[in-house]
């Protein structure tokens, strides 16, 4: 599986972005693609999923209402529309896909749960 992460800048703060990750290769039944971030000398956090069979979706608490995750069946691919952006969401951007994925969204939160990793994408957001 490989996967292509995109859409990454700069904005202001308060301002929107639109991340996009196209997947190619190999399908699993029950997977899930997440988007995670990782700011300077911060540790890789978890920020939005979507279990691609259902479009389920979840967030972590600091990104709901404010990201959105979608995804695109007919271009294989999962988008982050990220809007009312903060400086605090300045990080860059990865998405990650885990092949069998748990029901529980718990057990989809962390780094290592995911099996597949695409290049980061910066986003910067100017205060």
């Amino acid at each position: 599986v490989q996967l292509q992460a995109f859409g990454g800048g700069l904005v202001q703060a308060g301002g929107s972005l639109r991340l996009s990750c196209a997947a190619s290769g190999r399908t699993y039944t029950n997977y899930v693609v997440g988007w995670f971030r990782q700011a300077p000398g911060a540790e890789r956090e978890f920020v939005a999923a979507i279990r691609w069979s259902s479009g389920s979706s979840y967030y972590v608490d600091s990104v709901k209402g404010r990201f959105t995750i979608s995804r695109d069946n007919a271009e294989n691919t999962v988008s982050l529309q990220m809007n009312s952006l903060k400086p605090e969401d300045t990080a860059i951007y990865y998405c990650a896909l885990n092949r069998f994925a748990p029901i529980e969204w718990v057990a989809n939160v962390r780094p290592e749960d995911y099996d597949f990793w695409g290049h980061g994408t910066q986003v910067t957001v100017s205060s």
